[in-house]
């Protein structure tokens, strides 16, 4: 999708609170047009008249939820992102949306904080992800080495993207949200070393404060984030590493359990394990390696 002067977001909510609540977060803004639907029905039928930009949507929803809403657009629809709005009860619906073909979700809880910022990433990474029909069989080997600035991120995403074979519309989404949560979890927490946890606390201005005087700061302004990139007809890995202190990546908790999908902390790696198909850390923590292998292209209906 490419960038217009006025995206459209299309919010979908049977609580008419949530709903209005979800769009004036959104209007503020100022450069999105917002529409609303009280059901994944009603949404359908809108989305079908004229596609927005980016899809918004509650799990729990009579008529159509929106787990059935995201099956839905993404057979007819691949690359329009959708973000999910989660809240408690809604967990495993939520996780089987991912795994159907959401591209990310804000909890509930935290929509004030997060969900401009959150639209914002997968409107710019839908911006970023180019859908071309490579057809070259040879293997892509390349390798990268950032700085702490994730300025960087979307377009080393769009380059691998362009070089990247034809790979469904969704997966593509996916992958592009996968490794560019990998870069900034390096940069940020691996690097600047600021804790992910920052994010659940009420003020978020300290967390994103700190990153900025962390980038100009010794020895973590020195710090460099390396990327290597392999992947063929049928396979991607990427490998990330930073130049921090790294983890023990047995004492972190199963990303992929439903109940962190009502937390911010944690996000990222949730989000790659349920768009990789494997996913290894180093002993020491400071590298990731993501590994997908290719689906068939999904036949879009007409």
């Amino acid at each position: 999708m490419k960038q217009t002067a006025s995206q459209r977001i299309l919010v979908v909510d049977d609580s008419p609170v949530d709903r209005t609540l979800a769009a004036r977060l959104l209007e503020e803004h100022g450069e999105w047009e917002i529409e609303q639907a009280e059901n994944g029905r009603i949404a359908w039928e809108m989305i079908e008249e004229n596609p927005p930009n980016l899809v918004v949507t509650d799990m729990q929803m009579p008529e159509m939820d929106g787990l059935s809403l995201v099956s839905q657009v993404k057979r007819k629809y691949p690359n329009l992102p959708i973000i999910l709005t989660t809240s408690r009860g809604s967990e495993a619906v939520a996780a089987d949306s991912l795994r159907e073909g959401a591209t990310s979700y804000t909890p509930k809880a935290f929509l004030q904080k997060d969900l401009r910022r959150t639209c914002q990433y997968v409107l710019d990474l839908a911006n970023h992800v180019p859908f071309p029909s490579v057809t070259n069989r040879a293997t892509f080997e390349q390798r990268f080495v950032l700085h702490n600035d994730c300025a960087m991120v979307m377009p080393l995403i769009e380059h691998l993207q362009n070089h990247m074979p034809a790979w469904s519309d969704s997966c593509r989404l996916q992958m592009g949200m996968a490794i560019g949560e990998a870069l900034i979890n390096a940069m940020h927490h691996g690097n600047l070393e600021v804790s992910s946890s920052c994010r659940d606390l009420e003020d978020t201005s300290a967390y994103y404060q700190l990153i900025k005087t962390r980038r100009e700061q010794p020895p973590y302004c020195d710090r460099r984030v390396n990327v290597q990139v392999q992947f063929n007809q049928e396979w991607l890995s990427v490998s990330v590493t930073d130049e921090g202190q790294g983890f023990n990546p047995l004492t972190v908790a199963d990303p992929r359990d439903p109940e962190n999908l009502t937390k911010l902390h944690g996000r990222g790696l949730l989000l790659i394990r349920s768009f990789m198909d494997d996913v290894y850390h180093n002993d020491c923590g400071n590298q990731i390696t993501m590994v997908k292998r290719r689906q068939p292209v999904p036949q879009v209906l007409h």
